[in-house]
């Protein structure tokens, strides 16, 4: 994927305004945010449609991983 994207994935994974992210995909922790109100960012939700069958999309950045 693009590194802009990873990028932005990765903003969204650090930010806690959205809950913790262990255990969950990212779309997941996205529907999970919106449902509790947190207003998360619609772009984010639309790339891990888009790339949902990438795991690189898919799943948390995690440090040091891949």
């Amino acid at each position: 994927p693009d590194p802009a994207l990873l990028e932005m994935l990765r903003r969204f994974d650090l930010s806690w305004e959205y809950g913790p992210c262990t255990g969950i995909t990212r779309l997941q922790r996205w529907e999970r945010a919106q449902a509790l109100g947190l207003s998360p960012p619609g772009p984010i939700r639309e790339a891990l449609l888009e790339h949902g069958d990438n795991p690189a999309v898919t799943y948390r950045w995690v440090p040091g991983g891949t």
